[in-house]
């Protein structure tokens, strides 16, 4: 038979097609829901409850315990779903749910997962009789790495940031809309991407904290730098290979990203109102720009998704404004190591860590804020230098400001636990002793007040202490304590501490044994089925799932986490179980006198309930009266006493409804955290200033460092300025740092710099960079004398490697980075660049060094520090009037030893000296007189010399 011949198309049916047969076996009901709940929430690692309270095991089934398990390095299992089944076995594998926090930092901060904690939930009786199962299992929750609330292995130092940008796709199509040079479209470059105009929206759920700030697609990698947030969310648009590019400049800095479905109907600023806090006056919807409220919408429908129903109340928004800010562009941040070092990535060794002297965490999150966008405000500026100066003149009042820091709690992810109604007890006590210690804070300040207000002001620093004077006033006048002092005196009146402590320590006890305990059971069992052989000291027990209602006797004393006169209806029912508890002793002196038996014990048991317990000869006495025994040995008989099994009853009900009261106490009391949260927030706001302003202090303190003078200027003017994280180093090793000054103005705009290797040139560069930063954070700073222009942009070419992941050479990064800086940088900015051109040929590298040098003074007018060994372009400047050249020196003694002169003078050294630092590193002497030899032949240099370079035809075609 042919090909041909063969009938082509779809094959006609005759006659009615036969309905499908669904032979496939169901998974027993736990297995079937699990199932359910991995096919709807397939992007999440589902972790299943089974069973309650500390007894309760959390779950990972089929698939995902066979990928998770070695990862969480528990054990794997698998299991036939039942006896008779010819489904294959399913794997699994869990863990105590009270390690959940371990294994959640694994998936979700370590691995970037999304996980999905699904609960189980007791049917009532109706849904049980329509042939439910026992436990229904939904999702609570869905933890993300953006949407951490209150978990412990949260960082606490630092911000837990969600962020979602925005950006029309259309926008990003638009033809023309940049102009495109060759290779641009192999490159990750947003200079590469139209200048298209993107929102940004973050939140940090644990504070409340929620920002909004409106950008290009240039700034938007040096603003997510600065933001540092866990996860980033993008519309699902961006998922398509058209938008590729714009997705791996977000992943090459290693963040984790979501991609969301848009919602159908897009959010308005009046759709965020309910999950905000009491929006304040100021607060403006007019001022939001469309692309940040989309943002925003975009967010809080991730939000609402995420915690799926659970409510939050986030401060209202506020709009991050660039022009605010001086903006430090992603590579900065990096090169200047002001939050990580460049080496390893490590906080040690970071400028934050050398200026680190807050004692609150909440105060260290502000201190990081202020050090990655530091304000262009004078006003704020001074009244934050203001501040610093109060608390450095005065020691005492520093002291005590950092004493009662130190007894404060992180109010600010305190009461967001409130808003998702997670605070407890242990919250609301950390929560009343902030309060308290606030109001303490408080008494110092106008105290302080008081007596530098009695004080006659020096006519000759009138205008500064009369300012400084001002500051601790309206510091003062921003707290809000009435209502807060209220709740915190409600909450000290009916929380009883001691027995909140001796809580804790059974649940420990309870929590170490099932450590053990649950081992065993972890390897054989695998869902209800499984549970029932369990030793009946961790069997879950179904009213631990719903209310507790525990029983009148189990051989422990009560624990009542609430006082007595926490409320009227807790005072009647105690005195209620008080009555009973002396009826049961009442009744049990009665019995032992009656029967003659004096080891008779009314007690409870798990198996018997309310019983009489004897032992001894006292067993036949009691036989006659009560011929019946429940439990019987040689030695003890328990039987039951109806007076007993009345009364115990009768505590039951009256210690299930204590619990019910302290609960309802408990729920008011969180109510009340959430009534007073714009107050308790702005509270802490203020507490945070203080606390970084006590570091400031104590920083100028230790190191001496000076109050910068500000101005609208653009010159920069220090004297004896140091690098604080080296000067910190070279202490700690019994060395001296070398200052040095820093003379940028109209006269100097440019300083070019040349000298050897490993006389500190980097260091001289990026100190200078710091200085602006600390001054305009609002700290005083580590020089002489400082007075400087604000600084709108600070920029960095210091350092590079290569990126291979992106295909890119590390003169491709170099020239990415400067590309940025000469198209970014304004006549208000502050540049340094550091070795331009090193990573291609001589001729190449001072071409490219002689165009960003020509550029910076031309078009950019930027103050800038150039430093290089292409000693070529000291010549080829000289026409420029605003450039000056410095250098630094090696002293070098008879003996041939030599030592770095750090200290920067006037002038050109031609002579980088790269053999000594060869020598200094190990090289082979032979290999060091090879290439003086070589060294040799070179001098003089074709390309250190205005003939020499004017021989090639690069250099010809700059110089003229």
């Amino acid at each position: 038979m042919d090909l041909d011949d063969i009938p082509q198309g779809a094959i006609q049916v005759i006659g009615e097609s036969l309905p499908l047969q669904d032979d496939e076996e169901p998974y027993p009901p736990l297995l079937q829901q699990v199932r359910n709940t991995m096919l709807k929430f397939n992007h999440c690692v589902i972790l299943t409850r089974v069973g309650g309270f500390y007894e309760a095991l959390l779950q990972l089934y089929f698939e995902h315990a066979d990928e998770y398990a070695p990862l969480l390095n528990i054990k794997k299992t698998k299991r036939k779903p039942a006896k008779s089944s010819k489904k294959p076995a399913v794997s699994m594998a869990g863990f105590p749910f009270f390690q959940l926090d371990r294994y959640l930092k694994i998936l979700v901060q370590d691995l970037n997962k999304h996980v999905a904690i699904c609960d189980e939930f007791l049917n009532d009786a109706s849904q049980k009789a329509k042939g439910e199962p026992q436990y229904t299992r939904r999702v609570s929750r869905i933890v993300t790495p953006g949407t951490l609330i209150d978990e412990h292995f949260m960082d606490p130092w630092e911000n837990n940031y969600l962020l979602s940008i925005h950006v029309d796709p259309e926008a990003l199509k638009k033809e023309n809309a940049v102009k495109m040079s060759p290779g641009t479209k192999s490159v990750a470059s947003v200079l590469n991407l139209p200048r298209t105009e993107v929102g940004l929206a973050w939140i940090d759920l644990s504070s409340g904290d929620f920002l909004t700030q409106s950008t290009d697609i240039a700034s938007l990698p040096s603003a997510v730098a600065r933001i540092k947030p866990r996860e980033i969310v993008l519309d699902s648009l961006f998922e398509k290979d058209e938008h590729s590019r714009m997705v791996s400049i977000l992943e090459e800095d290693g963040h984790s990203i979501t991609f969301q479905e848009p919602s159908g109907n897009a959010m308005t600023i009046k759709d965020w109102l309910p999950m905000l806090e009491d929006v304040v006056d100021d607060f403006d919807v007019d001022n939001f720009k469309p692309a940040e409220v989309a943002a925003g919408g975009s967010l809080l429908h991730y939000v609402k998704h995420q915690l799926l129903g659970s409510s939050t109340r986030l401060q209202a928004p506020v709009r991050h404004q660039a022009e605010d800010h001086m903006s430090i562009d992603r590579n900065s941040l990096r090169a200047l190591e002001i939050r990580s070092t460049i080496r390893d990535g490590t906080f040690e060794g970071s400028l934050l860590h050398s200026l680190k002297k807050t004692v609150t965490r909440s105060g260290t999150r502000l201190l990081t804020q202020r050090l990655s966008a530091p304000s262009m405000s004078l006003s704020t500026i001074n009244d934050r230098l203001d501040l610093v100066q109060e608390m450095l003149e005065y020691p005492q009042l520093r002291q005590d400001m950092m004493t009662l820091l130190g007894q404060t709690f992180d109010s600010l992810r305190l009461v967001t636990k409130f808003t998702v109604g997670r605070g407890d007890a242990d919250d609301l006590i950390e929560l009343s002793r902030t309060i308290t210690t606030t109001s303490e804070v408080v008494g110092v300040l106008y105290d302080h007040s008081t007596t530098r207000n009695s004080i006659p002001v020096d006519p000759s620093s009138e205008p500064s202490e009369h300012r400084r004077r001002a500051c601790i006033r309206a510091l003062q006048n921003r707290f809000d304590l009435v209502a807060p002092m209220a709740l915190a005196n409600r909450i000290e009146d009916a929380i009883d501490e001691e027995g909140l402590s001796e809580q804790h320590r059974r649940e420990d006890d309870e929590a170490a044994e099932m450590v053990d305990l649950a081992q065993d059971v972890l390897g054989r069992e695998g869902g209800e089925e499984d549970l029932k052989p369990m030793p009946k000291r961790i069997q879950p027990k179904p009213h631990m799932i719903v209310s507790s209602f525990k029983s009148a006797t189990d051989g422990r004393d009560d624990i009542w986490i609430m006082k007595r006169n926490a409320s009227k209806t807790l005072e009647r029912l105690h005195g209620g179980l008080d009555s009973l508890a002396g009826a049961k002793m009442d009744l049990e002196a009665q019995l032992r006198e009656s029967l003659g038996a004096q080891s008779l014990t009314l007690k409870w048991t798990p198996n018997l309930a309310h019983i009489a317990h004897v032992k001894g000869k006292d067993a036949t006495r009691v036989s006659a009266r009560y011929p019946k025994s429940l439990s019987s040995s040689k030695s003890t008989k328990s039987f039951q006493v109806p007076e007993w099994t009345h009364i115990g009853a009768q505590m039951d009900e009256t210690r299930f409804r204590i619990r019910t009261e302290e609960q309802r106490v408990l729920g008011e009391l969180r109510a009340e955290v959430v009534q007073n949260l714009v107050k308790l927030r702005r509270n802490a706001s203020v507490l945070d200033e203080l606390d970084v302003a006590c570091a400031f202090a104590n920083l100028a303190s230790e190191k001496n460092f000076v109050r910068p003078v500000l101005n609208a200027g653009v010159a920069h003017h220090i004297v004896g300025g140091r690098h604080p994280v080296v000067q910190s180093g070279l202490e700690a090793q019994g060395r001296r740092f070398s200052p040095n000054d820093c003379l940028l103005g109209e006269n100097e705009r440019i300083w070019l710099i040349t000298g050897p290797n490993m006389a500190g040139k980097s260091t001289y560069l990026r100190q200078n960079a710091l200085i602006s930063i600390l001054a305009q954070s609002g700290s005083f700073v580590p020089a002489e004398y400082a007075e400087i222009g604000l600084v709108d942009k600070v920029f960095s070419r210091v350092g590079s490697a290569d990126n291979l992941y992106q295909d890119q050479s590390t003169f491709m990064v170099e020239m990415l980075e400067t590309a940025h800086i000469l198209k970014e940088a304004t006549p208000r900015s502050f540049v340094i660049m550091d070795e331009v051109g090193r990573g291609t040929t001589p001729e190449d590298g001072i071409a490219v060094g002689y165009a960003c040098l020509h550029h910076l003074y031309h078009v950019n007018q930027s103050r800038s520090l150039f430093a290089t060994h292409f000693h070529a372009l000291t010549d080829m400047t000289k026409h420029f009037e605003s450039l000056g050249c410095y250098c630094n020196d090696v002293a070098e003694e008879a003996d041939g030893t030599f030592s770095y002169v750090h200290r920067l003078r006037k002038g050109v050294n031609r002579q980088s000296h790269a053999l000594k630092v060869a020598r200094v590193a190990g090289l082979p002497e032979e290999a060091i007189a090879v290439a003086a030899d070589v060294l040799e032949k070179f001098k003089p240099s074709k390309l250190n010399t205005v003939e020499g370079a004017a021989a090639h035809p690069i250099s010809a075609v700059m110089l003229a």
